[in-house]
């Protein structure tokens, strides 16, 4: 079989070997030689791979991105706390800090971290995690599925709640929280407890509106002849004074601010102790023509602040902009950055009139009504932004336009304050704007009650307390640092207001890439993390641990925060996790650890 093998291809001298009628024997003999040779070295081929590959497993190595200590000091105390427990069990971490807008910018549009510390938007009704994990919506930008996240199942669940309504959409909704608190995608660590500082003696009405809201701000009662001239706000993040995109998801949060800026046609009415209300805002109502279908009026003779007209063509436009910001123009879709679960729910829009429309939805009825809370732009301001993005000296991704990355100053809205001047990291004037609908006696909703909001910028807790005791601003927009709570001291003219959050503390998973996609490894991370310990460590209390990330009426109580993680208690205690437990629970899961003690993965 060697003679034939050789003459098969290259005789012993080298030269061709005979072709005809015995090279197909020879090639036959060859195959079958070159088989069995395999077959008989296969125990051999299995330990060369086995040395190979044993060059390829590293110890895991990775990089925890958070804000720095002057966007949220929270998220970097939890940042360090989290990575010293991982080096304890094996792992190499590294802390990345970055400013707000730079950390947004790596995680929500260039997806370029392993790990993440930071603070969820999170939402009042629990669809917003279907944008948020939704396998759609994995390579897009912003809110939408940051970690890249996919898992058929889960989005199973995420739809199933979604055209559901009543007690059917509240087991629908269990049913999803439950899948996801066994995958993990990231690991809801706490519900921090809001404080902001209030000047009674220049304003009444502070616990009427949430002042994350818009309705914070709305219907306040002046105590001074002065107090009606000004609303002097300090906020501690910089960004609304640099950029008032309201697409723009580095520069956009809760955006507080832009539904001042904005009308949207319904707005969720939120107290200062949780309970909210859907409620008619730009829209005079609407209703329920079939399953499917909403009618709605506008109010008439609404204006933006440009003097334009209101119309409901202006509601058909945003809807379109909101879902495709080229409208058409690309082979592909270009949606927002912002409001793509809420948009997603809208199938089609038609115009009546100039103030009547009909919303066809392709949901339920409880996420319809979701979709009607988004701002309504003017098509005349934002047609032309349709165009793609240009940015001097910056590469531009495909399919970004000028609407996602221009600052929108001046904003024109139709909100109850409209802009007036800004000052970058300085200041932001907003006036009031009197033609606004809530001004009219006809109309019982909250209204703009003083002349101008100035939203100072001052960066830490401390000096923001001291501004509003030296009588120097009247309300703490952003939720007070907690580290500062137990020292302030309350007077007659300032006292602090206490809010719950639907915001939350999360460590998030990049699951692009190994191991952070693989949902054993997630769940032992999460495994690893003492929520009860964090909250008194690094909140000071002042926060809820968590098990999942929704607001209290929606926790199932198999998921009720009850002394420890229903679901992924920790592998420790009091902050201590058990190193030999989280090793065996890293080699159960299916991964090792080298004679040193560190973890080893694939590289």
């Amino acid at each position: 079989m060697g003679d034939e093998r050789i003459s098969a291809g290259r005789t012993p001298d080298g030269d061709s070997a005979v072709t005809g009628s015995t090279d197909g024997i020879s090639r036959r003999a060859a195959l079958a030689s070159a088989v069995g040779l395999t077959a008989s070295t296969s125990g051999c081929v299995r330990q060369l791979r086995s040395i190979v590959n044993r060059d390829d497993i590293q110890q895991l190595s990775l990089t925890i991105t958070t804000r720095s200590a002057d966007g949220d000091r929270e998220s970097i105390r939890l940042a360090r706390e989290i990575a010293a427990t991982l080096e304890t069990v094996g792992i190499d971490v590294s802390i990345e800090m970055r400013s707000n807008e730079e950390f947004l910018r790596a995680v929500l549009i260039n997806h370029d971290f392993d790990l993440y510390v930071g603070q969820h938007p999170g939402g009042i009704d629990p669809d917003f995690l279907y944008e948020t994990l939704h396998s759609l919506y994995a390579d897009e930008s912003g809110w939408q599925n940051p970690f890249g996240f996919t898992n058929l199942l889960i989005d199973d669940r995420l739809e199933a709640q979604r055209v559901a309504d009543g007690d059917e959409r509240r087991e629908a909704v269990v049913a999803m929280l439950e899948a996801i608190a066994i995958e993990q995608p990231f690991v809801p660590i706490c519900t921090p407890t809001e404080y902001r500082l209030v000047r009674d003696d220049r304003y009444d009405g502070w616990s009427r509106g949430h002042l994350a809201t818009r309705t914070g701000y709305l219907d306040l009662e002046p105590q001074t002849d002065n107090s009606a001239d000004r609303l002097r706000v300090v906020h501690m993040d910089p960004r609304p004074s640099e950029n008032l995109n309201p697409l723009n998801a580095e520069y956009r949060e809760q955006g507080t601010f832009i539904d001042l800026l904005y009308d949207s046609l319904a707005v969720e009415v939120v107290a200062a102790d949780g309970d909210h209300a859907l409620e008619p805002w730009l829209a005079e109502g609407w209703e329920w023509t079939d399953e499917s279908t909403l009618r709605l009026a506008l109010r008439s003779d609404c204006a933006f602040h440009d003097g334009e007209p209101v119309t409901a063509d202006d509601v058909a436009f945003t809807y379109r902009f909101l879902e495709d910001t080229v409208l058409g123009a690309d082979a592909f879709p270009a949606p927002t950055p912002r409001y793509r679960g809420r948009v997603a729910a809208v199938d089609d829009i038609d115009v009546r009139d100039e103030t009547t429309l009909e919303i066809t939805v392709g949901t339920g009825q409880a996420v319809g009504e979701q979709a009607l809370t988004v701002p309504i732009l003017p098509e005349h301001r934002w047609s032309s932004r349709a165009t793609a993005a240009t940015v001097p000296g910056v590469r531009i991704a495909q399919g970004t336009t000028e609407a996602v990355v221009t600052d929108n100053i001046p904003p024109i809205g139709s909100g109850p304050f409209q802009y007036d001047s800004h000052s970058d990291r300085d200041y932001v004037l907003f006036e009031r704007f009197d033609d606004h609908f809530t001004r009219r006696g006809s109309v019982d909703l909250p209204e703009p009650t003083v002349e101008e909001l100035r939203i100072g910028i001052d960066p830490r807790s401390t000096s923001a307390i001291q501004l509003l005791e030296d009588d120097s601003a009247d309300v703490t927009s952003s939720p007070l640092e907690s580290y500062v709570i137990e020292d302030i001291e309350e007077t007659d003219a300032v006292r602090p207001l206490e809010s719950p959050s639907w915001t939350f503390y999360h460590l998030g998973f990049n699951a692009r890439s190994a191991p952070f996609g693989n949902p054993r490894f997630r769940q032992v991370i999460a495994q690893l993390i003492d929520k009860a310990w964090l909250v008194d460590e690094v909140f000071h209390g002042h926060a809820t641990p968590i098990a999942t990330p929704v607001t209290d009426e929606w926790t199932p109580d198999d998921l009720a925060w009850d002394g420890a993680d229903p679901k992924m208690p920790f592998l420790g205690s009091n902050g201590e996790v058990d190193v030999d437990t989280a090793r065996t629970a890293f080699e159960e899961a299916g991964f090792r650890y080298d004679a040193d003690g560190k973890l080893r993965v694939r590289q």
